[in-house]
C-alpha cells in the first residue's frame, strides 16, 4: 500500500509557491454534512470568528455529491441524520437529491456560502509551534494554481473514505470480462441498464438500494454475495410525525419529539442486540421470511454468521429489495467468486453468472484524514502513532479536531456533539489566553493498554478491518476512545472538563503570538 492509499503522505508534495496567504481563525476541511454543520455552529456559537470551508469537489454535499448510482438514498432516518437545528419535513429515508436540497437550505438560510471555497484540494498541512499556526497548502481546480492559508485551528470534516475511487478486489480474470464493470462510487452518466443482465457484487446498503432501483429496467439483476447481511424493514414514514402534523403542531416541535422517539427506540434495539442477540436474530430472519415467502431459502441467503450490529444493519424502506426478489425481478446468489470470464463470473460452486454489467458494490478505501501530508514542526505525522481523545482529537497534534460519526446511529448526531465541543474549546482558550491546546496522556494514563481504534468483536466491517492500521489507537478508558455510544456521549461531551490535565495549553510568549491569539479567538 503506498502513502496515498494509507490515508497520509510522508512528505509534502513539491509545488509552485502560492501568490499570497490568507489567514482564518478556523479552517474547516470538507463541505459535506459535517463541514456545513460545523460552519453553522461556528457562525452561531462563536460570532466574530473568521473561518473558511475548503471543499475539493465542485459543490457541497460530500457523499451525496460523490455517489450518483440509481436509487441512492440515506440509510439513516433524516430526523437524526438531519441537523438538530433544522427540522426535517419529508419522508424519513431520503434520496440524495432531497438531502442536497436540505443542505442547500441550511447554507442559504444561514449565509454560509460566502465562507465556502469549492474546488480546493488540500495537499499539505504543517503545524508550527513557533507561530502556533497551521499552514494549509491546496490546489485550486479552476486554474490549477497553488493556494495557501494559515489558521489557528484545523477542523477535519472530510469524512472517512476516499472520494476519488472505490474499493474493488483484484479478482482473477477481471480484464477478461467483455461487458462493463462499474463501482457505485464512479457511476457513469452514460450507463444504460435497460434490458441488460446485471450482477451486483455485495450485500450492504449500497447493493440493497441499487438492486430494487434497477430491477424494473434490467432483464434481471442478481445480488452476488460472499456472505449474508442483516436487514430491517419498515414503512418510509413515521406515524408519530404524521399524527403530530395532523394536529398542526409546529415543525420544530415535531422534529424534536420524533428525533427523541427514534433515538429512544434505537437505543433499546441496540442494547437488545447485545443482551439477547439470538432473539433479535430470529426476529430479523422471521421478518425477511415473511416478505420473501415461506419457500424462500432465508437460511442460505439472509442469515449472517455474526450477531446483529456487529456489522451495520441496512434498512430497506417498504421492503423494496425483498419485493423485487419475490416478484422474480431480482435474485440473490450466495457463493464465492472463482474468476471473471468473458461473459460473466464463474463461482466456486462451478456455476456461472452471465452478465452484461457487473457492479462492484464492494466498499471503499478508508481515508483517515483526507490524503493530506501532515507535519508537526517539520516532522511527518503518522496518525497511527497517536492515541485518540474521544475519537475527535489526537495526542501530540495541536489545535485540531476530527469528526468521525457513529456506526450504529446517524453520523450527524456526533457531528453536532463535536461542533459544540469545538466551539466551547475555542471560547475557553480565549478566556484563559491560550493559543495552543494539545491532548496528552496524564500520569495515570501512562501504563494504560493501547488498543486498535475499535474492538473487532464489537464492530468489524471489511473497510474498517482493511484500514485499522491507519487509524489512531485507543485506550481502555472512555476518554481515550470513540465509544460508538451516542446515548452516553450526548451527556458526556457537554460535561467535558476543559481544565482536565488531558488538555495542555500554552500562553502568550511574545507580541507575535499574542497577535495570533487575538485573531484566532476574538471577543464575543
Amino acid at each position: 500500500m503506498d502513502s496515498t492509499e494509507a490515508g497520509f503522505a510522508t512528505a509534502a508534495p513539491q509545488s509552485a509557491a502560492p501568490q499570497s496567504v490568507e489567514h482564518f481563525d478556523v479552517l474547516i476541511v470538507g463541505a459535506g454534512i459535517s463541514g456545513v454543520g460545523g460552519a453553522y455552529h461556528l457562525a452561531t456559537q462563536c460570532p466574530g470568528t473568521s473561518f473558511v470551508v475548503l471543499e475539493s469537489q465542485g459543490g457541497f454535499g460530500g457523499t451525496w455529491r460523490t455517489h450518483r448510482y440509481p436509487g441512492i438514498r440515506s440509510d439513516s432516518d433524516l430526523y437524526t441524520f438531519g441537523y438538530r437545528f433544522k427540522p426535517w419535513t419529508g419522508a424519513p429515508i431520503a434520496t440524495a437529491e432531497e438531502i442536497l436540497r436540505y443542505m442547500g437550505e441550511v447554507i442559504a438560510e444561514n449565509d454560509l456560502a460566502r465562507h465556502i471555497r469549492y474546488g480546493h484540494a488540500i495537499t499539505a498541512a504543517a503545524w508550527s509551534s513557533a507561530e502556533n499556526l497551521w499552514t494549509i497548502d491546496a490546489v485550486r481546480a479552476e486554474d490549477g494554481q497553488p493556494v495557501r492559508f494559515t489558521t489557528g485551528f484545523l477542523w477535519m470534516c472530510q469524512g472517512y473514505y476516499r472520494h476519488q475511487g472505490g474499493y474493488t478486489p483484484e479478482w482473477p480474470g477481471l480484464a477478461d470480462f467483455q461487458g462493463r464493470i462499474v463501482h457505485p462510487q464512479e457511476w457513469p452518466d452514460d450507463l444504460d441498464v435497460s434490458g441488460k443482465r446485471m450482477v451486483v457484487i455485495g450485500s450492504g446498503a449500497t447493493a440493497a438500494t441499487l438492486v430494487p432501483a434497477v430491477a424494473d429496467r434490467t432483464a434481471h439483476v442478481t445480488m452476488l454475495q460472499r456472505s449474508p447481511t442483516f436487514f430491517r424493514t419498515g414503512r418510509n414514514a413515521i406515524q408519530l410525525a404524521d399524527e403530530l402534523r395532523q394536529l398542526e403542531v409546529d415543525e420544530t416541535w415535531i422534529h424534536e419529539i420524533v428525533r427523541k422517539k427514534i433515538l429512544f427506540d434505537q437505543s433499546v434495539f441496540t442494547q437488545r442486540t447485545f443482551d439477547e442477540p439470538e432473539a433479535v436474530t430470529q426476529e430479523l430472519l422471521a421478518n425477511a421470511q415473511e416478505h420473501l415467502g415461506p419457500d424462500y431459502d432465508v437460511a442460505t441467503h439472509f442469515t449472517p454468521g455474526y450477531r446483529p450490529w456487529r456489522q451495520r444493519i441496512a434498512f430497506i424502506p417498504d421492503a423494496d429489495l425483498f419485493r423485487s426478489i419475490r416478484e422474480g425481478k431480482a435474485s440473490v446468489v450466495t457463493d464465492a467468486i472463482e474468476r471473471f470470464t468473458p461473459g460473466g463470473i464463474r463461482l466456486a460452486s462451478g456455476a456461472e453468472l452471465e452478465a452484461d454489467i457487473i457492479v462492484t458494490a464492494t466498499g471503499f478505501h478508508l481515508n483517515v484524514l483526507g490524503d493530506i501530508a501532515f507535519t508537526i514542526d517539520g516532522r511527518p505525522l503518522d496518525f497511527a502513532d497517536t492515541v485518540t481523545y474521544r475519537g475527535m482529537m489526537f495526542t501530540g497534534v495541536p489545535n485540531m479536531a476530527w469528526v468521525f460519526g457513529y456506526f450504529r446511529a446517524s453520523w450527524t448526531l456526533r457531528a453536532d456533539l463535536v461542533a459544540d465541543f469545538v466551539c466551547r474549546l475555542l471560547k475557553h482558550m480565549r478566556s484563559i489566553g491560550a493559543s495552543r491546546v494539545v491532548p496528552a496522556l496524564r500520569p495515570e494514563d501512562r501504563d494504560m493498554a493501547l488498543l486498535p481504534w475499535i474492538d473487532p468483536e464489537n464492530f468489524n466491517p471489511g473497510y474498517l478491518m482493511r484500514g485499522m492500521h491507519l487509524l489512531p489507537r485507543r485506550g481502555d478508558k472512555p476518554e481515550w476512545q470513540h465509544t460508538q455510544d451516542y446515548w452516553t456521549e450526548k451527556n458526556a461531551f457537554p460535561a467535558i472538563d476543559l481544565d482536565d490535565p488531558v488538555f495542555v495549553y500554552d500562553g502568550p510568549a511574545d507580541a507575535s503570538r499574542a497577535r495570533v491569539r487575538e485573531s484566532a479567538f476574538p471577543a464575543q
